[in-house]
């Protein structure tokens, strides 16, 4: 599913318009009838008024159409314009003369002293309709409107918004000065990044998009787009039968060293639930037997270390790529998990990222060790997916972590195009950057994630599909999203307090069984993925 800022969607409404020749009016009166019936669908048991509380501009005009239907269905409907009846212009004109044909009374809030009087009528009220502000908002909403804003957050009734809650950023999810929480937001056209991205998908509540008849044929060159359950079913590698493990690929882990066994022994279990047909685990010597008792279905490659580190060593290149061409059967590489920063680590990982031409996910101590060194992966001999958390994005980028996370999206695919690598910042709403300039965020995950190894499991997930043959861009999408998923899946059943990594594993087979069924019904706050045709 495209994701959109607020100047492409202007563009995409001007577009429809001036280029398609679709009326305005008809753009508007399809939002509003579609919010009409989405507001019936999402409260059917509605009690008492329903309060519209509008602006001037064309988000106004919207909630003067929801106001209409509900008027015509014989529920009682109250309307408020946060401003003068002359200021209202245009498509909103047209809508607002509407309701005064209907009888529909509409009061005007001019000053603090016509706010109590509203405010009064709307503490009574069974539902109110946000249509002040759009997605064209971009500075602290202050004066008469923030008042406004500050005393209905404070009323008992639930807020339906009209397109974005007033008072967040369409763009980056900012709460700009202050905010209405709502409990039901339907947006139009496409999503809003700022309506996926923290904070603002705090503030959105369930969220509806509605298709106001802007052609999607407009949209296929936008580089966003939001990871969606229909998709990533679609890229889930098939299991014919007659098929034997070696059709699944081989993947070479290349992790762990002392007090970190357990990040390697997570990983290679993680592909091995993703469907890699062989797994093999490259530790340094002296581990090996460790592993060898931790792993059972994961075979072991036990390789040379630096010293007495107990970590892998410079000269573990001539063995690795030995192994690798053996039989020419070896798929994909994962590296870093657990390996440690010693100085010929990081020797070897710069070399391994840059000269092995297997597809490789270099997670962790691997990031790490490129650190002022990750220029050589513009010219990898192979395809490569970096997996930083925002620490690690801070120190390969010679960032702070709060910087990393103040411009995340920005930063991600800036990074990507940089090193020419497929970038998975991670973090709530995970992104996903390509080196052509595509970006995809997540929508799957919840804080049970912020667990130590739930990394190393994600790595895992992404090796075992990139063994399997998907392009890392589809790797990377599908292993976090179903990273995400299988947290939800335990949350549900559990709740979020006490989920460790390897409960994302214990659950995985029931959790993909049921998604790629599609029978596994979303969780508390999912995003509504329900394209609604006007």
């Amino acid at each position: 599913m495209k994701l959109v800022t607020a100047s492409t969607m202007r563009e995409l409404d001007r577009r429809a318009i001036q280029d398609l020749g679709i009326p305005s009016l008809v753009l508007m009166e399809n939002a509003g009838r579609t919010t009409y019936r989405i507001l019936r669908r999402e409260f059917p048991d509605l009690h008492g008024e329903v309060a519209v509380v509008a602006g001037r501009g064309n988000n106004g005009g919207d909630g003067f159409v929801v106001a209409r239907y509900l008027a015509n269905a014989g529920i009682p409907v109250a309307v408020f314009l946060l401003g003068s009846r002359d200021q209202v212009s245009g498509d909103a004109r047209v809508n607002l003369e509407i309701l005064a044909h209907l009888g529909i009374a509409v009061a005007e809030v001019l000053t603090d002293a016509d706010l109590n009087p509203m405010i009064h009528r709307l503490a009574k009220a069974g539902l109110i309709v946000d249509a002040l502000l759009g997605t064209g908002l971009n500075s602290p909403v202050t004066g008469l409107m923030a008042a406004v804003i500050e005393r209905l957050n404070h009323l008992r009734a639930p807020v339906l918004a009209v397109d974005i809650p007033t008072g967040l950023s369409a763009d980056t999810g900012e709460v700009l000065g202050i905010a209405l929480k709502a409990r039901v937001t339907v947006t139009y056209g496409w999503p809003k990044l700022g309506q996926i991205l923290p904070p603002g998908r705090d503030y959105v509540g369930r969220l509806w998009q509605v298709d106001i008849s802007i052609p999607p044929i407009l949209t296929r060159d936008l580089p966003l787009e939001l990871a969606e359950a229909r998709e990533m079913q679609a890229l889930l590698p098939s299991r014919p039968g007659g098929s034997h493990k070696g059709n699944f690929g081989h993947l070479l882990v290349l992790a762990g060293s002392a007090g970190k066994t357990g990040a390697a022994a997570m990983t290679c279990e993680a592909a091995l639930r993703a469907g890699a047909g062989l797994v093999t685990l490259g530790v340094p010597a002296s581990l090996n037997d460790i592993l060898e008792v931790k792993l059972t279905e994961a075979m072991t490659l036990p390789l040379p270390e630096a010293g007495a580190a107990r970590a892998l060593g410079a000269a573990a290149w001539a063995p690795i790529v030995e192994f690798i061409n053996e039989k020419n059967e070896k798929s994909a590489v994962v590296l870093g998990p657990g390996i440690g920063t010693h100085p010929e680590t990081r020797e070897l990982v710069a070399r391994l990222g840059r000269d092995l031409a297997c597809p490789m996910v270099i997670d962790a101590d691997g990031i790490n060790n490129l650190a002022g060194a990750a220029d050589g992966l513009k010219d990898a001999a192979g395809p490569r997916i970096l997996t930083p958390h925002p620490g690690e994005m801070a120190r390969l980028v010679g960032l702070t972590t709060p910087e990393v996370q103040a411009r995340r999206l920005d930063l991600a695919m800036d990074t990507a195009a940089k090193f020419g690598v497929t970038l998975v910042l991670k973090g709530a709403q995970t992104v996903v950057a390509a080196p052509d300039g595509r970006a995809s965020i997540n929508s799957t995950g919840n804080p049970a994630l912020a667990s130590g190894g739930t990394g190393d499991v994600l790595t895992g997930l992404m090796g075992g599909f990139l063994a399997q043959g998907l392009a890392p861009w589809d790797a990377a999408r599908l292993g976090v999203y179903l990273h995400g998923l299988a947290a939800d899946f335990f949350v549900s059943r559990h709740g979020q307090r006490g989920m460790i990594a390897g409960d994302l594993l214990a659950v995985w087979p029931q959790m993909l069984a049921e998604f790629s069924r599609g029978t596994m019904p979303p969780a508390e706050g999912d995003i509504c993925f329900t394209r609604v045709i006007s």
